[in-house]
C-alpha cells in the first residue's frame, strides 16, 4: 500500500512538471495557442528583406505586437499583422520593415499618423516604407557607384 502511495506522488510530480514545461514553453516562446489577442492588420511591402512570421510590431520602441504571416498578392509580398487591442492605429500611419543593429533581426516599425480615423479590425495600413538592402548598398560602396 505504501508503494502505491509513492508511485501516485511521483506521477502526480511529473505530470506537474510536464505541465510546467509546455507552459514556459509557449509562454517564453511567445506563441499563441488560440488565435491570440487584438485584431488583424495587413501591409503590402515591395520587398520584406529577411523579416519572418513571429517578428516583433513596434511603435516607439515599444512592442505592440507580431507578424502572424507573410504572403504574395498581386507580385507583392502581403504581411499580416496581429496588434493589440488596446492600440489604436491612424489611418495615415506609415509602415517599414528596420533591423535591430546592424546584421540583427528585423521587425516592423510602425510611424503613426496625424489623422482622426482609425484603422478598422482587418484594415490595411496604405503607407509603406521600402526595408533597406544592406547588401547592395555594400556592393554599391565596393564597386565606387554610391
Amino acid at each position: 500500500m505504501e508503494r502505491m502511495r509513492v508511485n501516485v506522488a511521483v506521477g502526480v510530480f511529473m505530470l506537474l512538471g510536464i505541465l510546467a514545461l509546455g507552459y514556459l514553453s509557449v509562454k517564453l516562446g511567445r506563441v499563441s495557442l488560440f488565435g491570440g489577442t487584438g485584431y488583424r492588420v495587413t501591409v503590402d511591402f515591395p520587398s520584406i528583406g529577411g523579416l519572418k512570421a513571429g517578428s516583433t510590431v513596434e511603435i516607439a520602441g515599444v512592442e505592440i505586437g507580431r507578424v502572424e504571416s507573410i504572403g504574395l498578392a498581386d507580385y507583392q509580398a502581403r504581411v499580416t499583422l496581429r496588434v493589440d487591442g488596446a492600440v489604436k492605429l491612424q489611418e495615415d500611419s506609415i509602415a517599414s520593415i528596420k533591423t535591430k543593429g546592424l546584421i540583427g533581426e528585423k521587425y516592423v516599425r510602425i510611424s503613426p499618423g496625424g489623422s482622426e480615423k482609425i484603422i478598422p479590425p482587418g484594415g490595411r495600413i496604405r503607407e509603406v516604407e521600402a526595408p533597406v538592402d544592406f547588401e547592395e548598398l555594400l556592393s554599391k560602396y565596393i564597386f565606387g557607384k554610391v
